[in-house]
């Protein structure tokens, strides 16, 4: 796309929008493996809501700690996530409560970038048949690479998008909808993946801030209550 613009082929403007989606694209992958997804900490206990009362509740047979409901043990990180989806390769990291929002953002952002190459090599390229859309031999051929590679990062990124979604709508990652044997009462609210900041934060790799941080993790901790009910009193 440099190039491109760099052969005034494309406007300046155009090049600038496009780097400027590729560099929130890597942020957001930075951020997703970086952060931490959720790991359900060995002083977890559960919440009053999610039986707090109660004196029996499942653990983990391999972290023996707290395993709250959508929890799954990750076997490659050997850890214990909160809302776990997936484990992802491409992150080397989960895909939980804590980083769903970074691993959104990646994959709006890839596919937004991609579907902008994609349409701007369509018109000053494959379409055009004008004589200043006549490029070097090594452009025409980074052309090529760039659009097979855009393709492939499209349809990934579009069923990625779609499973994402998916899961927020019915509440169940992909491991929950695997099993089969898992059903969500209510979809989980935005404001529990995006934060309750304002609502530009929302397009930005920043770690969200929760309502109720206990309540989206689905376990707390015993000085987080006791500092609750201190508060209540």
């Amino acid at each position: 796309m440099t190039i491109l613009a760099q052969n005034n082929a494309l406007s300046s403007v155009v090049a600038i929008i496009y780097c400027t989606l590729c560099a929130l694209a890597l942020a957001s992958h930075a951020k997703t493996t970086f952060t931490d997804p959720g790991s359900i900490p060995h002083s977890a206990v559960p919440n009053e809501d999610d039986g707090g009362n109660h004196h029996e509740f499942p653990m983990c047979s391999v972290c023996e700690t707290y395993k709250p409901k959508y929890c799954h043990h990750c076997r490659i990180c050997n850890r214990c996530i909160s809302g776990m989806d997936h484990h992802c390769p491409w992150m080397n990291n989960c895909i939980g409560k804590g980083n769903l929002k970074h691993f959104t953002l990646f994959l709006v952002y890839v596919w937004l970038a991609s579907a902008y190459a994609l349409v701007l090599f369509g018109l000053n390229y494959f379409l055009c048949n004008r004589e200043e859309c006549t490029f070097p031999d090594v452009l025409v051929q980074l052309v090529r690479i760039m659009t097979v590679l855009c393709i492939g990062a499209f349809y990934f990124t579009s069923n990625m998008i779609i499973s994402v979604l998916w899961g927020i709508v019915t509440g169940l990652g992909i491991i929950d909808r695997m099993k089969g044997d898992v059903v969500q009462e209510a979809p989980i609210p935005w404001k529990d993946v995006f934060g309750i900041q304002h609502y530009f934060t929302w397009l930005l790799p920043i770690d969200p801030v929760f309502e109720d941080y206990d309540r989206v993790m689905k376990y707390s901790t015993v000085p987080r209550l006791l500092r609750e009910k201190k508060m209540e009193q």
